[in-house]
């Protein structure tokens, strides 16, 4: 996405290194995962949409099949899951946590 390089190097960045750390640390038991989550109702939502508008914000979240924005709530339970026991064999897993906009 135009304008945002450095932003979408950094996601690239968060795969590339929980790969690598959850190889090297699965000797040792340890699982290693991250998040990426879709944009969220945050003073950070304007360097995505620009001007918040309703016409800018009903644009952008017609780009997300679910068709809201992440909450708190949405990360948190993506991380209980990624902790749990039921996860127990996932490692070096990015999850989206967006509602379907990367698919």
């Amino acid at each position: 996405r135009p304008g945002l390089t450095w932003y979408n190097a950094s996601k690239g960045w968060v795969i590339t290194a929980t790969r690598s750390m959850a190889i090297e640390l699965a000797s040792h038991n340890i699982r290693v995962n991250a998040l990426n989550p879709v944009a969220g109702d945050t003073p950070m939502l304007k360097t995505f949409m620009g001007e918040d508008t309703p016409q800018i914000r009903a644009k952008f979240l017609a780009s997300i099949p679910l068709g809201r924005f992440s909450t708190p709530e949405d990360l948190g339970n993506a991380a209980c899951f990624l902790c749990s026991d039921e996860a127990a064999m996932i490692t070096g897993v990015t999850m989206e946590v967006d509602g379907g906009r990367c698919i």
